[in-house]
């Protein structure tokens, strides 16, 4: 199995302030444990690219590129909402995780990797298509998506979120695309307070009330996300992979363990393994606990890699 791992130096320098959980210290804290534990020298590393302006344009319109475009600080921040902000370098960085994802489905259409992480910050999946919000500035996994379809003819798209908040802007930017299937488990109620009860048909909702443990949450996936990815038949899986359900991130109340992320990536390769060919692009969304992160991190590129759980 080759697992693609897909990174840029240049994400270190968005940053939001230094009580900001969403930090630079998240992707230290992933490149150091995957480098002790031995788990990224057995992966083939590659730098990411900035998405272009037609890339990113298939899922936000030109005016709300302007928009952000006009926001960026010469110096210092800008405050986009109470926790989205914006520093001189925040824009660029946001292509570049983006453009990660593009470059993750290249390499699983063109047989260079059976599937590919990417460690990524700003994480994406709050972007609605012309909103800013819950630290997101462009939906990552949409714009990795959108490339699917466009290069490559893909006309099944799953999407996998299993973040503690659920996955507005995915839905926002989806909702009603009979091509594309969401499944997204999360804390009810939570942030992001909206799309919470699902109107549409390709979107597959799993609230999960605080304190759900690794059975209750097993289950859930199971009840709901199998029945549909079944019948969906996806030409590649996409994965939102949030880390901070684990019963150690203060930012939320459920309580999983690393071993819960092993499990729900072994299923999500199984879809792949089955309808798409292995075609599996996963990309980094929350996870705030920086020891847990990389734990967590840990498990998921280990069942991505075909390893064992330990």
């Amino acid at each position: 199995m080759i697992t693609g791992y897909i990174t840029h130096p240049d994400y270190y320098l968005h940053h939001m302030g230094p009580d900001h959980p969403e930090s630079p210290l998240r992707l230290e804290a992933i490149s150091r444990r995957l480098a002790l534990t031995g788990v990224l020298q057995q992966t083939m590393q590659s730098e990411a690219r900035e998405a272009s302006e037609e890339e990113l344009g298939r899922v936000h319109p030109l005016r709300h590129l302007r928009a952000l475009e006009k926001c960026v600080p010469d110096e210092g921040v800008v405050i986009l909402d109470s926790d989205t902000i914006m520093n001189p370098h925040s824009l660029q960085v946001a292509r570049m995780a983006a453009g990660a994802m593009i470059r993750g489905v290249d390499q699983v259409f063109r047989h260079q990797a059976d599937n590919v992480f990417c460690a990524v910050r700003p994480p994406g999946h709050h972007a609605e298509a012309t909103d800013a919000m819950g630290f997101c500035f462009l939906n990552n996994i949409a714009v990795g998506a959108a490339h699917a379809r466009a290069k490559y003819g893909a006309r099944r798209i799953a999407i996998l979120d299993f973040d503690v908040h659920q996955c507005n802007g995915t839905i926002d930017i989806f909702k009603d695309d009979p091509e594309v299937l969401v499944c997204t488990s999360f804390q009810f109620p939570f942030y992001p307070w909206r799309y919470l009860r699902s109107e549409w048909h390709n979107v597959v909702n799993t609230p999960l009330p605080a304190g759900t443990d690794s059975t209750a949450f097993r289950r859930a996936i199971e009840d709901d996300w199998l029945p549909a990815l079944h019948a969906f038949k996806p030409d590649i899986v996409l994965v939102s992979a949030g880390f901070d359900a684990h019963r150690e991130d203060v930012m939320a109340d459920l309580c999983l363990e690393c071993e819960d992320f092993y499990w729900i990536t072994h299923l999500a390769m199984e879809i792949a393994t089955l309808y798409a060919d292995n075609r599996l692009v996963s990309v980094l969304e929350g996870g705030y606990h920086l020891e847990s992160l990389g734990r967590c991190t840990e498990a998921h590129l280990k069942a991505l890699l075909g390893l064992p759980y330990e």
